[in-house]
């Protein structure tokens, strides 16, 4: 298996990413985790064969997972994932951090709901998830890492204590520095205590890279490509490998009340995924805001030009679009038309709104809108149509 040092190293010589000191070091910090993973996994097997043969073993070394913060576009995610691939441990989850709590919410939800029918007598639901968590995570790697809802808020400590007493080790990242977590939120001194608990269990990383290297990759080059064909796929690809660094890709399935948004193909915080799977099926604006709040940058493949039947599959995209503009997503499409010519309808309301998203799609080709922040800040919803 080879470190992560090497893996970077063989992006570096295949010149999908440059050196950058930061980034080396934190390289250097994930590589130690996994040695640390390592020796802890061999001392667990020691203690277990000890156990066995009537030997006290030497206990297992407690293991510090990372929190890494910094700008957007510096690497954090990237450098994540290969870590997240080389670990050597089998039970290991990755997670968008909105995504991992919802996962948490529902559990929370159905305990209840298993109180409440009389089927479990205990009415505390976080030491049996906790307990769930840990028989199937060694690992737990959050992205982007940050709290801006109450709920979320007064049930972190309580979980993550519980997690970090079952030997669960986190690594994050996150635009905030831990001490900003829940900044200003609502009665955020019942959250405060989460912080030192966090700061306990990991070590704490700015990743100051020299520079935004999304936005270096994505100034000046095209993001929108038409009209469709073979010219426009080759275009969508090669965005993809610079963006992504030709990293590790998988599929990944949101979870929003209920429903699931299949992403086929997720690399870095990025999601390439056809216009067909998010417009033409019965999706609402809180499925956009989810996607729109889990990927930094959305590859949209084979948007059609709409006639004026199709005026439920303009509306999601309407929406689709105000949601990844609200997020600040960058947008990187192929499409039938240029924006003006998508929608072919005269009159309507969709008709009246889709210039507001032929506006937004031109605005988002822009290299000032390229240069926002993502915002993982959870608004609410509209009702799914």
């Amino acid at each position: 298996m080879p470190t992560v040092a090497e893996r970077y190293d063989a992006l570096v010589r295949a010149g999908e990413i440059e050196r950058d000191a930061a980034q080396a070091a934190l390289v250097a910090r994930f590589d130690k985790l996994c040695e640390d993973l390592a020796e802890s996994r061999l001392a667990t097997k020691k203690s277990a064969l000890g156990w066995l043969f009537g030997r006290t073993a030497p206990k297992a070394s407690t293991v510090h997972g990372v929190y890494v913060w910094g700008k957007v576009g510096r690497g954090k995610t990237m450098l994540m994932d290969l870590l997240f691939d080389l670990a050597p441990v089998k039970r290991k989850r990755r997670s968008h951090f909105h995504e991992f709590m919802a996962d948490i919410h529902e559990r929370v939800h159905a305990f209840r709901k298993k109180v409440k029918d009389g089927t479990v007598k205990d009415a505390d639901p976080i030491p049996p998830i906790a307990d769930a968590l840990a028989e199937d995570t060694r690992l737990l790697c959050f992205d982007e890492f940050s709290v801006t809802d109450i709920a979320d808020a007064m049930i972190l400590r309580r979980l993550f204590t519980e997690l970090f007493e079952r030997g669960v080790i986190v690594v994050a990242t996150s635009n905030v520095d831990p001490d900003d977590l829940y900044k200003d939120g609502l009665n955020r001194q019942f959250f405060e205590p989460f912080i030192p608990l966090l700061k306990e269990h990991v070590d704490v990383v700015r990743l100051d890279s020299r520079t935004d290297y999304r936005l270096e990759m994505m100034s000046g080059e095209p993001i929108y490509f038409t009209p469709l064909g073979e010219e426009a796929d080759a275009a969508m690809d090669h965005m993809w490998q610079r963006l992504s660094g030709g990293g590790h890709e998988r599929a990944e399935r949101l979870e929003i009340k209920g429903r699931w948004i299949d992403v086929p193909r997720v690399s870095h915080g990025i999601a390439r995924i056809p216009f067909a799977d998010l417009c033409e099926r019965p999706l609402g604006a809180a499925d956009y805001l989810r996607l729109a709040h889990a990927y930094h940058t959305l590859f949209l493949e084979n948007v059609p030009v709409l006639p004026a039947a199709k005026r439920n599959e303009a509306k999601r995209f309407i929406m689709l679009i105000d949601a990844l503009y609200d997020a600040r997503v960058k947008l990187v499409v192929s499409a039938a038309a240029e924006p003006t010519e998508l929608y072919r309808a005269a009159t309507g309301t969709e008709a009246f709104e889709f210039d507001r998203t032929v506006s937004r799609l031109i605005e988002m080709r822009s290299a000032d809108y390229i240069a926002l922040p993502h915002s993982t800040v959870e608004e609410p919803a509209d009702a799914a149509s």
